[in-house]
């Protein structure tokens, strides 16, 4: 899909790209360095505070442009100073007193980018810096508070930090970082919206300078006040598996890439060279700077093709110092702000959408963007897997804009096999695909229980105080299971098309074969109402509490039997794990069928509306007393419990109720107090 490709200068607003690129440059009297830095290296900040300026109109706020224009000149001499230094010199001086960030060689190479001709080298820099700046800072934060604000802003703006490095000096760092009034270098950078060479690299020289100065003033505190920093253990992306969708990114698809570049709308002219310099650095093997630099890009290229859907690219193409961005947040909701439908969902299809949600929003997905911008990824071990991951994505985005009628020329079979990934997508992170893979880990436990080890009744007679009853003597109500099952397959025609027969899913093997035919239907995620992801949610704990039993009961067995075999069981001992043996099969039986009910009622929960009928209230408190069962049967068949007898009269109490609300359910009049 071609969409309209007006040529953009800049992505910022006048207000925004004045202040940025020209407002720090205006002052060309620069001080002395020796006002700024001492001979030994030492900052002083009473020098640098000198220059910040509060505001008329906000009382005790900055005025964050006049504090640019004053800061500029001393951003420029420490630019200069930095540039006369070489990289062991600078380490030398200042390596000490970065340590306290964690991560010293970020900063040299930061360092180090302030020198290099490639475009995007100091933005790239400049959004590595920015991100270990603020995870050092909420380490900080956390030796005196409680809760670290989730906002840069916010943390620069705390009591907490004002407390240890001074009010001053926080505001100095506000000025860079702090405010859409102010330079807000993070953000413009993370959002996208900043075009390579648009930063000035005297800014980067200077946040460089700032974060050592941080370095002093905190040795001085630590003594001070005998306290000790300590540093928060890094988010690991253990997604990696259920986040596989693109085949592996090869040199081929790489190279393919490189080529569409130029000819997709989903890419702002201006931003041409981040989009190079990402796809270089996958070749290169540095997976964690490929990843920085796509995202911000793929943000703005959605962002471009949202305002197009939407017929309102002034209002939300540039970066304005007045209103909130428009980020991923805003581009992948449902409604625009006004209330009007968001047509984004729609131009990219469910599929995509999905993919985006996965990798960005879903609580329990990667959060990419979250948790690289505010620095908790250990960048060194970055994965090769999720930037192949990113760059799939960005190739679909690509072709989705692509100025030809049909898209990329599919000569590529990796590009061929890329695009048909996307078909078929399901959530994976959102709760409905959470629960969905729980079941299936039901069902895989569930499928194991045949090869559970037990002694055969021979060798059950032959041990004296053994009174083996075997598994038979204690069998599921035949006319209650056919019931149970008449009603779920019932229920499950209400939102599925094959006619299926009752008599034929009596069997436990045959449950969980249809719940495995279930779940490769597609159910749509996207905005899911309040309604549904409330009974998702039951449902989730229900199936959590059934895989734990499930678990038990074969660690239970192999465990028992091993002890049977080395005859080191009590006579006590021998008649549990019998009780247990007899137990089997019915378990079995009834853990496969809530498996199967489990399923039918995700199905059915999508056809959820009304919140506040008595229907619904009654059916939670039916999804209630049956996660009451499953929690009450993991205390029964846990290892220091093993109450065989107790559970199957729980169990037979729990399908008499089953069959109950079933019965009732088809009854226009539910009665909620019975």
């Amino acid at each position: 899909m071609a969409i309209y490709n007006k040529l953009v200068k800049t992505c910022l607003s006048a207000e925004v790209h004045h202040m940025v690129c020209r407002l720090g440059l205006i002052e060309l009297n620069s001080p002395e360095l020796e006002h700024i830095v001492t001979v030994s290296g030492e900052i002083c900040w009473e020098a640098i505070t000198f220059y910040l300026r509060t505001s008329d109109t906000e009382e005790q706020d900055l005025d964050y442009a006049e504090s640019v224009r004053l800061l500029g000149p001393v951003c420029k001499t420490v630019h200069v100073y930095l540039l006369s230094l070489n990289t062991q010199q600078f380490n030398n001086q200042y390596g000490l007193w970065l340590k306290w960030t964690n991560n010293t060689e970020l900063f040299v190479e930061a360092f180090e980018a302030i020198r290099n001709s490639q475009y995007t080298a100091v933005p790239l820099s400049l959004m590595k810096l920015t991100a270990c700046l603020e995870r050092a800072l909420g380490d900080v934060f956390l030796m005196v508070g409680n809760e670290c604000p989730f906002l840069l802003r916010d943390l620069l703006a705390s009591q907490e930090l004002a407390a240890i490095f001074g009010q001053n000096v926080m505001n100095v760092l506000r000025v860079f970082l702090g405010s859409p009034q102010s330079l807000n270098l993070r953000n413009i950078l993370w959002h996208g919206f900043a075009a390579p060479p648009e930063i000035p690299p005297m800014y980067t020289s200077m946040l460089l300078l700032l974060t050592a100065g941080l370095g002093q003033k905190l040795k001085d505190v630590l003594a001070c006040r005998n306290l000790s920093l300590l540093h928060r253990p890094y988010f690991k992306l253990t997604q990696l598996k259920e986040l596989a969708v693109f085949p592996d990114i090869n040199e081929e698809a790489i190279a393919a890439a490189e080529n569409i570049i130029e000819q997709s709308d989903f890419v702002v002219e201006i931003m041409q060279p981040y989009w190079k310099d990402a796809l270089a650095a996958y070749k290169d093997q540095r997976y964690a700077d490929c990843t920085i630099l796509l995202l911000p890009q793929l943000e703005m290229g959605l962002r471009k093709f949202f305002t197009i859907v939407n017929n309102c690219p002034n209002r939300l193409l540039t970066a304005e110092s007045t209103t909130l961005y428009t980020t991923f947040d805003e581009i992948l909701a449902k409604y625009l702000d006004n209330g009007v439908i968001n047509h984004l969902p729609t131009a990219l299809g469910n599929p995509i959408m999905e993919i985006l949600w996965d990798l960005l929003n879903h609580q329990e997905g990667p959060r990419l963007r979250d948790h690289l911008s505010h620095g908790e990824i250990d960048l060194k071990l970055f994965p090769r897997e999720m930037a192949s991951h990113l760059v799939a994505l960005a190739v679909v985005l690509l072709n989705h804009c692509h100025r030809g009628a049909n898209g990329i020329s599919m000569e590529s079979e990796c590009l061929k096999t890329i695009m048909c990934s996307t078909h078929s997508y399901c959530s994976r992170f959102h709760p409905v695909g959470k629960l969905k893979q729980q079941l299936r880990c039901c069902l895989e436990s569930l499928q194991k229980w045949g090869e559970m080890p037990r002694p055969t009744l021979e060798q059950a007679l032959d041990r004296p105080g053994s009174d083996y009853s075997g598994p038979t003597t204690q069998t599921v109500h035949q006319g209650l299971m056919e019931g149970l099952v008449s009603a779920l397959i019932n229920r499950l025609q209400m939102v599925y098309d094959e006619d299926l027969d009752p008599l034929h899913y009596l069997l436990a093997e045959e449950q969980l074969h249809l719940v495995a035919k279930l779940l490769t239907n597609r159910i749509c995620t996207l905005y899911c109402p309040r309604v549904v992801l409330e009974v998702v949610s039951l449902l989730r704990k229900i199936a959590s509490q059934c895989l734990t039993v499930s678990q038990q009961i074969m660690h239970g067995v192999v465990s028992r039997h091993q002890q049977w075999l080395s005859k080191s069981l009590r006579s006590r001992q021998r008649q549990n794990y019998l009780r247990m043996l007899g137990s089997i099969q019915y378990l079995h039986h009834i853990f496969s069928l809530l498996t199967l009910l489990v399923t039918v009622e995700l199905l059915n929960a999508q056809t959820m509306k009304d919140e506040a009928s008595s229907e619904y209230h009654c059916y939670l408190k039916f999804l209630k007393s049956v996660l009451q069962y499953t929690e009450n049967m993991v205390t029964y068949t846990s290892p220091d419990k093993n109450k065989w007898n107790e559970s199957w009269d729980l169990t037979e109490k729990m399908l008499l109720k089953v069959k109950k609300f079933y019965n009732k359910w088809y009854n226009i009049t539910v009665d909620c107090a019975t």
